[in-house]
């Protein structure tokens, strides 16, 4: 993206004005899927003084413009400022231990042994890499052939950036298990004294790609399972009815759906069937 308005001074950028607010809310809604209601507005605001001040632009109303000339972008900034990216290694465990029990079966029921997860809304990377140790273990007990990928989808470039990267300060690691951290880190030393970096092993399992979820969907072959974790509580009814509708057809035969701690399906698709904690099986017709 090239350097637009650059040398404006930034320091008092404009308090967001009304008809701004109101474009942000439907641009993000059109492009996105999100509801933003005013009790947003002080959050957006802070947020996006950060991204004007990047972009070297000295107002809202310059930025909405830029929305405007050049939307597709500048989305992924834009979502990422409004969206909050909370994750964690083997975040809800009880997710990752129904799979380690699972994955083993799937691979031994096909006859090329393959198997397809998508990370739908990875964040910066630390569900899929807890889904690839899984994955990993899973495939070392198996004997016969194996095909197994995860899929790794985000619409913020930044998040992506850092998913791709694989690397992770010591910190960051609590939900890691010691065993784990000795077979599938590996320990920085000098510059990066205090970071971990994913084993090129489990890379090989993952593929990092910037998708809008709203959007097309290039993908043509369908998935064993779906995680789609703390994405769409920020949908509005509409987007989370047709994301449902979406993820059912992307799913094999009993394929399996996982949702975030306070999200549910529960009026919005019977296409599922609840079979544990947010854990949903598509239902066979």
């Amino acid at each position: 993206m090239g350097a637009m308005g650059a040398g404006v001074a930034t320091a008092g950028v404009q308090p967001l004005g009304n008809a701004e607010f109101r474009f942000l809310g439907d641009f993000v809604t059109r492009h996105c899927g999100i509801m933003m209601g005013e009790h947003k507005r002080q959050l957006l605001q802070g947020r996006l003084q950060r991204r004007l001040r990047a972009l070297g632009l000295a107002s809202f109303e310059q930025y909405c413009d830029l929305l405007r000339d050049d939307p597709e972008s500048e989305l992924g900034e834009f979502a990422s400022a409004i969206c909050t990216n909370v994750t964690a290694f083997f975040r809800e465990p009880h997710h990752f231990d129904y799979l380690a029990e699972q994955l083993p079966k799937w691979l031994a029921e096909r006859p090329d042994g393959r198997v397809r997860i998508w990370s739908a809304g990875c964040a910066t990377g630390e569900e899929p890499w807890s889904l690839a140790m899984v994955l990993a273990e899973a495939l070392k007990k198996h004997r016969g052939p194996a095909d197994a990928l995860i899929l790794a989808t985000d619409l913020s470039p930044a998040a992506l950036q850092t998913a791709r990267l694989g690397v992770y300060s010591q910190e960051h690691l609590n939900g890691i298990g010691p065993e784990r951290r000795r077979r599938w880190l590996q320990r920085g030393s000098g510059a990066h004294e205090g970071k971990v970096r994913v084993h090129p092993h489990l890379q090989k399992l993952v593929r990092v790609r910037q998708l809008n979820l709203v959007d097309r969907w290039p993908m043509r072959r369908r998935f064993d399972a779906i995680l789609c974790r703390n994405v769409v509580i920020y949908f509005d009814t509409a987007t989370k009815q047709r994301l449902f509708e979406r993820f059912q057809a992307a799913l094999i035969p009993r394929g399996k759906l996982f949702l975030g701690h306070s999200e549910s399906l529960h009026g919005l698709s019977d296409d599922f069937a609840l079979i544990g904690r947010t854990t949903y099986e598509k239902r066979t017709p």
